[in-house]
């Protein structure tokens, strides 16, 4: 092999064969972890930081190596500038991209930056920075879905719909109630992002290939630099350890599967047999053959494309699953499940709009509500009210909701001799107890469908919401500070 040929490769001078063409071509990895470009600028930028400090290169160097990288960054934004990286001939990974582009802007300096650090520290710390990015993100979605459900609450003010279990009519819940479920879910969806961000935030430059650099180097400066809390605190563990990577995709799980309930919620609401929801035209789509048609498509790709979260967590828990220590080219399949999702932000934003624009059909809904004996429950509440104990209170009620449906009529079309029948407990004011209002608000607890109660939990959703959004703001401002 000539010298000029082996230069090519970041790891030649042990060779003396090229590698077989066809497997060159599949092992690279560039045809994918082109997407942390600018994450690889950043930590490198952060690297040449670390180096000046040690005395490798001078500080006009280290001006020249920033500003040489920058230009690298600010190239390749376009959609044409990362199909150059993408495409790239030689380039085995994005880290030998910036080591050639780099290279071709300043020469023999370029190959100074390689001093004292490995690819197995630069991939963890690219896919950290890439994760923190992407969390990050999908943390700010959920705020904004969030505060759309949040919203459309406020705007339902005490429009009453049924509830369901088993997939049958439960009890009647305010609507506001039903969409404040949902900001519980993605609340816990942003803790565990959080949670998330804050154990992967720590750096592992400084850890070499595998045992720690072999220069006396600051590994604060990076750390500093990047946004992290701190350096990793085990080489070992730094560089083959890509647990964050599962942990973030496992967290977007979650979103997922909430999104998807959703999604199914809605697409079954807005079919003519429930009635319950009008669907926003700018998020649906007609048939190509039945001109009446207006279809659920967003939901409908919601629950589809959810998939995707899914098969990308079980493909990375296979692909640590059994690795020794240290690093092992395995890790280099656990980047294209993590890019395989980049997609979660723009499905929960596009949620958030499409939540917006919803329009619920609250007679329908209302009507609903009131069919069926979903008062039933607050029928036997009135009967332990009157000293029956809940058991036997079921079991009255029981019986009555078998006499209304043989006399074709709801719980309050039953007259008083006929649920004295039953028993001696019912008096006049039953009645009273089976009003919509009453069986709303017999739910006095925290947590509960009570008008009172609803109003409180959506006043104190709307302030975790509204924290949340200034808090994301914050750390966005932290964390570009720190790059």
């Amino acid at each position: 092999m000539s010298e000029e040929t082996q230069s090519g490769k970041m790891w030649s001078g042990r060779f003396r064969e090229p590698l077989d063409p066809e497997f060159e071509a599949w092992q690279r990895s560039i045809v994918f972890d082109w997407q942390l470009l600018q994450q690889e600028v950043a930590a490198s930028k952060a690297h040449a930081s670390a180096i000046a400090a040690a005395g490798i290169v001078t500080a006009v160097e280290l001006t020249q190596l920033r500003d040489a990288l920058d230009a690298i960054g600010t190239e390749h934004v376009s959609k044409a500038g990362a199909a150059q990286v993408r495409d790239h001939a030689t380039a085995e990974d994005i880290h030998h991209y910036v080591e050639l582009a780099l290279t071709e802007k300043l020469g023999p300096l370029a190959l100074k930056l390689h001093t004292g650090r490995s690819r197995n520290e630069q991939i963890a710390t690219d896919l950290r920075l890439y994760v923190r990015e992407q969390a990050k993100l999908t943390i700010a979605a959920l705020a904004e879905w969030c505060l759309a459900l949040v919203g459309r609450a406020r705007r339902a003010g005490d429009a009453v719909m049924p509830s369901y279990t088993h997939m049958q009519r439960a009890e009647p819940v305010l609507v506001a109630h039903w969409l404040l479920a949902y900001v519980e879910m993605l609340l816990r969806d942003v803790s565990r992002l959080e949670d998330c961000i804050a154990r992967l935030n720590y750096c592992p430059l400084g850890s070499g290939a595998v045992a720690g650099a072999t220069l006396k180097l600051d590994r604060s400066i990076a750390a500093r630099e990047l946004g992290f809390s701190a350096p990793t605190a085990n080489s070992m563990d730094a560089t083959s350890d890509r647990d964050f990577v599962l942990e973030y995709l496992q967290a977007l799980t979650f979103v997922g599967l909430h999104a998807s309930r959703f999604a199914e919620e809605i697409t079954l609401f807005a079919t003519a047999e429930f009635g319950f929801v009008q669907l926003p035209e700018a998020f649906s789509t007609g048939s190509s053959a039945m001109p009446q048609k207006k279809n659920p498509d967003l939901t409908e790709l919601v629950r589809a494309k959810v998939g995707r979260i899914y098969g990308a967590a079980a493909a990375v828990t296979l692909q640590l699953k059994g690795l020794p220590l240290a690093y092992n080219k395995d890790m280099q399949e656990t980047q294209e499940p993590t890019f395989a999702v980049s997609g979660t932000a723009q499905i929960v934003g596009l949620l958030a709009r499409f939540t917006a624009a919803l329009e619920f059909h609250a007679e329908r809904m209302q009507d609903a509500a009131q069919d069926g004996f979903l008062n039933a429950m607050a029928a036997a509440t009135y009967l332990v009210h009157k000293g029956v104990p809940f058991r036997k209170a079921h079991e009255k009620i029981g019986n009555a909701v078998r006499m209304a449906l043989e006399n074709k009529v709801e719980l309050d079309g039953l007259s008083l001799e006929e649920l004295r029948t039953i028993g001696e407990e019912f008096d006049a004011d039953f009645y009273d107890s089976l009003r919509l209002e009453a069986t709303l608000d017999c739910h006095d607890v925290i947590g509960g469908t009570a008008r009172a109660r609803v109003r409180e939990a959506l006043q104190d959703a709307e302030n975790r919401v509204h924290a949340l959004l200034a808090g994301n703001s914050r750390l966005e401002g932290a964390l570009h500070a720190g790059a």
